[in-house]
């Protein structure tokens, strides 16, 4: 397991306030005054309309009325507190509370968590949400960074990504030769779009746009929701159903968090987090039919690829992963899960 570790310096502004009550405090403050809300600042990447950043909304609006007003939740949404990365390094150091971030970044922190990001390891959304939020798979994995000031409260459906870009529709591993696809930073998403036949970029979300729109990408990876509502599709109209990834988005909290609550806080908080959850699941597949016609209105050119042969090329990153007899079994354990309809 690898060791967690802040990832970087991290420049805070300075309107991000720990400890989370109305009275600004400087940064790292922990002291609050026991007569006034406790503000849980949540980051968080996407716009509004995403739903995620919905359920999130919703949990807020309960959790105040449960608590009687002792917690709210406030939401960043569009990278105002900074990018995932940025972000998670934050709630590590307690800069900020909660974060809601992609799979891939924890491996930084856990090797482990890189079964969950390998390319078709899940077979359906049903598949992904009965593992990422069963304790008796992912409980040990979660409660491992404690130590390291991090608690993981949940998983939201991620989307499945696709590839989408400027030039042309992709229907094998060598129609991507030469492009340069952006993808979330980690080693794995690395070595997976080398052998998915590009080249992967990593770069934040809130770059992207210009990056394909100026030529320093050609295109990037993910789902319908986030292509269409960023307006991806003005830029790379080419949208090819790879499936290659299913990527859980963490919903992580500083580890003083849960633990500077009441046992009856913490109990509601956690419940209104499973709802929250539970809700962006139902959310999801609406809010997926309503971006895929708003990108076909834009002038999206949806395609189907064949998927076989790009499972057939990611194989190599699939058993490098899974070395070690921990990830194997974790691997083993999920593909036991998996619940066949609905499958690829």
């Amino acid at each position: 397991m690898k060791k967690a570790t802040i990832l970087g310096i991290v420049v805070v502004p300075l309107f991000v306030l720990s400890g989370c009550n109305k009275t600004a405090e400087p940064v790292g403050a922990i002291e609050m005054p026991s007569n006034e809300a406790h503000i849980i600042r949540v980051s968080f990447n996407q716009p509004k309309s995403n739903p995620q950043y919905i359920a999130l909304e919703q949990m807020g609006k309960r959790l105040q009325e449960r608590t009687n007003g002792t917690y709210e939740l406030s939401i960043y949404p569009n990278e105002l507190l900074g990018a995932q990365r940025e972000s998670l390094e934050m709630v590590q150091i307690g800069a900020i509370d909660m974060a809601v971030v992609v799979g891939s970044l924890m491996e930084n922190f856990n090797d482990d968590f890189a079964v969950f990001n390998l390319p078709y390891v899940f077979q359906s959304k049903e598949h992904q949400m009965d593992v990422i939020n069963d304790k008796t798979i992912v409980g040990d994995l979660y409660t491992s960074l404690e130590e390291d000031g991090l608690s993981v409260l949940g998983a939201f459906h991620g989307g499945v990504r696709n590839v989408y870009n400027k030039h042309r529709p992709v229907e094998e591993p060598s129609d991507l030769t030469g492009l340069k696809i952006r993808i979330i930073e980690s080693d794995t998403n690395i070595q997976m779009m080398s052998h998915m036949g590009g080249t992967g970029t990593p770069m934040g979300q809130g770059e992207v746009y210009t990056a394909i729109q100026s030529g320093v990408l050609d295109g990037a990876e993910n789902n319908e929701l986030i292509y269409a509502n960023l307006s991806h599709v003005e830029i790379a109209p080419y949208y090819s159903y790879t499936q290659h990834l299913m990527v859980p988005d963490y919903i992580v909290a500083h580890a003083g968090l849960l633990e500077n609550m009441t046992s009856e806080h913490r109990e509601i908080f956690l419940e209104e987090m499973k709802h929250a959850i539970d809700t962006q699941v139902a959310l999801f597949d609406k809010e997926l039919e309503q971006a895929i016609s708003t990108a076909k209105e834009a002038g999206a050119i949806f395609n189907d690829v064949d998927v076989a042969t790009f499972q057939e090329a990611v194989q190599p990153v699939i058993d490098r992963h899974l070395a070690s007899p921990e990830a194997k079994a974790l691997y083993q354990t999920v593909q036991k899960a998996a619940n066949k309809e609905g499958s690829f």
